[in-house]
């Protein structure tokens, strides 16, 4: 299961109190202070790990609260500190304070880590407030309350090229027919419910992530269809496959489709239609040779750059555009 969004209660382990105690010695009637002071509490640290891929795992528990440190003894004995608690989120995981909104992290790299919650700082004990004229201090301080608060966590995927375009556009089958994912394919709207990643195997070894992100529909950005939750996805995608299904020409505008899903991207953040971005016409095998021909020069005239003609069902043309994305990834990372 894919779990992008999680909210989460964390909260460092508080100080142990410091001890109030006096040497006890035969022949001493009058033994000098010797309270230990009390253990640090424990933090929770947050790390950026390769192994996993959702935030599922710590969507199984809520709150995550590090131990306390331990009070302070007699015979100078300190408390131990609490244990820390480390938590795993996949690389791409956006931490924000939910009460601020106030992104707290970036965890954008493999091994990055970041204490979230510091444990409380643990109490003194007496033996530290022994003065000339104070030789029997009995006071000792108590420990810290250790850092708390909610936080969310947001999964952004890294991907090199991201599938972008309406419900039902073709974007699952292509991911299917150019790598090994087995995304579901149905022919009703909203098939994909979460994003799929899917590995593309080209010549001399090498290799690129393609996402497919689910459809997106008018006013996606404010939450309508399945929202905005799928958009920041986009974000960190280095090229745009934008999917278009031709076989609605000529009854229907496939333009129409592409200026929407644009003022989409627009509304939710004006940077990613800045991202170079791919055309690819798809379900040219519905269209006769001459109407599939008007269709292109429509798009291209209006979009100022080549579409890419193909048919995830037959596969024609899938290998140039493999060939396509491959070129345009070396030069867009260049």
């Amino acid at each position: 299961m894919f779990v992008d969004e999680a909210v989460i209660y964390v909260k460092g382990g508080d100080g142990g109190n410091g001890c109030v105690s006096f040497r006890r010695e035969k022949y001493v009637p009058h033994g000098g202070p010797n309270g230990g002071d009390g253990g640090k509490g424990g933090d929770i640290i947050l790390l950026a790990s390769e192994k996993i891929e959702t935030l599922l795992d710590i969507t199984s528990r809520v709150k995550h609260i590090a131990d306390n440190g331990i009070h302070g003894k007699g015979s100078n004995k300190n408390g131990k500190d609490g244990k820390d608690i480390v938590l795993l989120l996949p690389r791409g995981t956006l931490i924000k304070d939910k009460e601020s909104d106030r992104i707290l992290k970036d965890m954008s790299t493999a091994g990055e880590s970041i204490v979230i919650a510091r444990g409380g700082k643990g109490g003194r004990g007496n033996k530290h407030f022994a003065t000339a004229t104070n030789r029997v201090p009995r006071e000792a301080e108590d420990g810290q309350p250790g850092e708390a608060r909610w936080l969310i966590l947001e999964l952004k995927l890294f991907a090199d090229a991201g599938l972008i375009g309406m419900p039902n556009a073709g974007k699952s089958t292509l991911l299917s027919r150019i790598s090994k994912a087995r995304p579901k394919i149905a022919d009703y709207p909203f098939t994909t419910l979460q994003p799929q990643l899917g590995v593309v195997e080209i010549e001399n070894f090498r290799r690129f992530i393609v996402a497919d992100i689910p459809g997106l529909i008018e006013g996606a950005h404010k939450g309508i269809g399945l929202g905005d939750e799928f958009l920041r996805h986009i974000e960190r995608t280095k090229v745009l496959v934008h999917m278009l299904d031709a076989s609605v020409f000529p009854e229907k505008d496939p333009l129409e489709a592409y200026r929407i899903i644009r003022n989409e991207l627009k509304q939710y953040n004006p940077k990613l239609t800045e991202k170079t971005e791919i055309v690819v016409a798809n379900k040219m095998d519905l269209l006769d040779e001459e109407t599939g021909a008007a269709c292109i020069k429509k798009l291209e005239e209006n979009i100022s750059h080549p579409v890419c003609p193909v048919s995830t069902i037959t596969g024609k043309n899938l290998s140039s555009l493999i060939y396509l994305l491959s070129k345009t990834l070396q030069k867009d990372t260049a």
